[in-house]
């Protein structure tokens, strides 16, 4: 039997316009309760503490979140999380509120190599762009580590020396009662270790900021929204911990003929009561060129040629493109001359109305 996934937004209980917080409080919720320690022996916590953690792992992702909200799963095929994953997650989210590793238990050293901040870079784009792919380049400022220290912080790159008041775990734990209770260090204020010498070129950050240029290839059929991940682009870690990544959010600038569906593309041409009628042929502009249509004759207002097979929008997770939808509007002029009023008029009298009150379809 197939069983199909649920949707992760259903599996977090969280609407679908959730901003990470909510997410990360979501999964944190459901990775307690479910949690194999706290439910051995139990097959269908174990099951939805997996369920929980691979829709946190994509929604917790912008670039997956990205093709999710756009293809569902098949966006997102093989790239749930694992096991190993589920353990990097959970102490991600609840290592640094209890400073242990959530599975082995072991207190954790406080400062030492971290990562970088991720950095976001809006860039906006025009519907052709969009469409037909680009490359851009990017001007923006991040952290890289100081040329003189090596990112350590300290004069010509010595090693800083480990806290005394907390022994390098970056806090300090007192008793009352029954509890214990672990505060940030008040001398290392949570690092750990302390600067003897700051290095004067980036006082004692270990940092400095850059202005960079960055090309980017934007593949062709993007949509309104979409991101891009540039690893290791953003702000330098701390002693040599990994870079942050750069995402790229794409603004894409609205078309004044063509509107886009997902991969589809739809226009209105407007035509005369007498193309209407009687049928013609049209040249209808799309965005690979013009193509010629048939307008049968009676056509009605609203109605919808066949479509254009592959003159819409490129398939990102897939070959080909999408439709070009055309609908048909039927123009009443506005003014009319003396001739064009006696031909209709004389239409009319050929036409008797009939405005007997129709059907609603």
């Amino acid at each position: 039997m197939i069983v199909s996934k649920r949707d992760y937004y259903e599996v977090l209980n969280v609407s679908r316009e959730a901003g990470e917080a909510e997410i990360k409080s979501a999964y944190r919720r459901l990775a307690l309760q479910y949690h194999p320690d706290r439910n051995q022996a139990n097959p269908e916590a174990e099951e939805k503490f997996k369920e929980a953690s691979e829709a946190y792992s994509v929604l917790s992702d912008p670039e997956k979140r990205a093709r999710y909200d756009q293809y569902g799963h098949a966006g997102v095929n093989g790239q749930g999380a694992d096991m190993g994953d589920f353990a990097d997650m959970f102490s991600s989210i609840f290592g640094d509120f209890f400073n242990l590793d959530p599975f082995s238990g072991q207190r954790r050293r406080r400062g030492g190599a971290r990562g970088g901040g991720d950095l976001k870079l809006d860039i906006r784009l025009s519907f052709e762009e969009a469409l037909q792919g680009v490359e851009k380049t990017l001007e923006f400022r991040h952290q890289v580590a100081c040329t003189d220290c090596k990112g350590r912080g300290t004069l010509h790159g010595a090693a800083p020396s480990t806290c005394e008041q907390c022994g390098g775990a970056g806090q300090v734990r007192t008793s009352q009662g029954f509890f214990t209770v672990a505060r940030t260090c008040p001398v290392c204020r949570g690092a750990g270790r302390i600067i003897r010498e700051a290095c004067p070129q980036c006082r004692g950050q270990g940092r400095m900021q850059q202005s960079v240029k960055r090309k980017v290839q934007i593949p062709a059929g993007v949509g309104d929204g979409a991101q891009l991940r540039l690893s290791g682009e953003g702000d330098a870690g701390y002693e040599g911990g990994p870079a942050g990544d750069l995402y790229v959010v794409l603004s894409v600038e609205p078309h004044p003929f063509f509107e886009r569906q997902e991969d589809d593309l739809y226009c209105a041409i407007g035509l005369t009561f007498p193309q209407a009628a009687l049928g013609c042929e049209l040249e209808v502009p799309t965005p690979w060129g013009m193509e010629k249509v048939k307008v049968p004759a009676g056509i009605q207002p609203g109605a919808e040629l066949p479509p254009l097979r592959g003159k819409g929008v490129p398939r990102l997770q897939g070959r080909g493109r999408g439709d070009l939808h055309v609908l048909v509007h039927v123009e009443v002029p506005g003014k009319l001359n003396s001739e064009q009023r006696q031909l209709l008029q004389r239409l009319h009298e050929l036409m008797p109305p009939d405005n007997r009150p129709q059907r609603h379809k």
